[in-house]
């Protein structure tokens, strides 16, 4: 369940964990990206439904649950500089914006408190990033957590197509346009 994340980015303390210290499951996933941080960061700040960029996975999937998502392949400049406290919708949800550190990290929380993501951007060397997802649940009730045991693999098949979305978007970001073929 910790698809493409190394031990340590599994294990280690990362921003944003601060925001729900007492989670009952959580999964980490990362990807490594051929690109600077500033290529990958346009498109973590976009995601969520339309009018947003999507969620760069199986939309079609996002969208049998009602969610309106429709991803997107450009930068869509007015959703560049979200702030802390700003609100996303989910369905009949919504997320809020609760780390906002520009090309380091960046945090959503649930309305209730109880499920935080947050994106971490790793640089190991110039012009590659490590791209860490991290998704923590507080599940209190007994109901809850049985109704999350199927959630989980699913959360994995689509959440490791989002991964791969962002590595694609942002690796043709940072090579630039396109020369015009004639």
């Amino acid at each position: 369940m910790t698809w493409g994340a190394t031990e340590a980015e599994a294990a280690g303390p990362l921003p944003g964990d601060e925001l729900i210290p007492d989670f009952d499951s959580g999964s980490p996933r990362a990807v490594e990206i051929e690109a600077p941080a500033a290529a990958v960061w346009p498109w973590l700040v976009q995601i969520g439904p339309a009018p947003r960029g999507g969620a760069y996975t199986y939309d079609w999937i996002e969208n049998l649950l009602g969610l309106g998502f429709h991803s997107v392949d450009r930068v869509l400049p007015e959703l560049q500089h979200p702030q802390v406290g700003e609100s996303v919708p989910f369905g009949e949800s919504e997320m809020v914006f609760a780390l906002v550190d520009p090309e380091r990290a960046l945090a959503l929380r649930s309305g209730d408190g109880n499920w935080f993501w947050s994106f971490n951007l790793v640089e190991p060397r110039p012009g590659v990033t490590r791209l860490i997802s991290r998704n923590r649940f507080r599940l209190p009730s007994l109901a809850v957590r049985i109704a999350m045991m199927p959630l989980e693999p699913g959360s994995l098949i689509m959440e490791r197509k989002m991964l791969l979305g962002i590595k694609q978007r942002a690796e043709r970001l940072a090579r630039g346009p396109s020369p015009d073929v004639p």
